[in-house]
């Protein structure tokens, strides 16, 4: 595929997705200029910031490109979670909100997990309260039926392969 080929599938595929489009400026006043961050990953820090989202203030996590890498994987990435998230709703799946694709700036909106992520639960710290083990077997039995979905639920012989399992990639909410 040509590399104007390419170019105008990403630009087609960024136009179908205009509902989810919110303005830098705006993330940049629901995040106070990025001030707090809740992570970091190889795409880059995560932020916690308040969105109104059909006239509701939201409370997001949002995850910002740092800087385009040489081999364009990070906007790789950056397309196939608007493409795959936008798509596929499950209730142990993350939500995409939102994105953020203006000059430099790569920027994908998701819920905000209150809890943070598994790992921090898993760790010998006096700041968090230790699971229990019913609470243990649910997380995973819950992040077991998210990956089940993607990989046999999303269409006929289309299945979806996380590839990044692990702790710190499973959220933990109110509920």
């Amino acid at each position: 595929m040509s590399s104007s080929s390419s170019k105008s599938k990403v630009t087609g595929f960024i136009k179908e997705s205009k509902d989810l489009v919110i303005p830098f400026r705006n993330i940049k006043k629901a995040t106070k200029n990025f001030t707090t961050v809740i992570g970091k990953g190889g795409y880059g820090p995560v932020y916690r910031g308040e969105l109104f989202i059909s006239g509701e203030l939201t409370s997001v996590a949002v995850k910002r490109l740092v800087a385009p890498d040489a081999t364009g994987h990070a906007f790789k990435q950056f397309l196939t979670e608007i493409q795959l998230l936008s798509r596929y709703k499950h209730p142990n799946l993350v939500s995409l909100l939102g994105f953020c694709d203006e000059a430099d700036e790569k920027i994908l909106i998701y819920e905000y997990a209150d809890n943070g992520s598994l790992d921090k639960y898993l760790r010998e710290a006096k700041t968090t309260r230790p699971l229990t083990w019913e609470q243990r077997i649910s997380i995973c039995l819950d992040a077991a039926r998210g990956l089940e979905y993607l990989h046999n639920h999303i269409a006929k012989n289309h299945r979806v392969i996380h590839r990044d399992v692990k702790s710190a990639n499973i959220l933990i909410t109110q509920d």
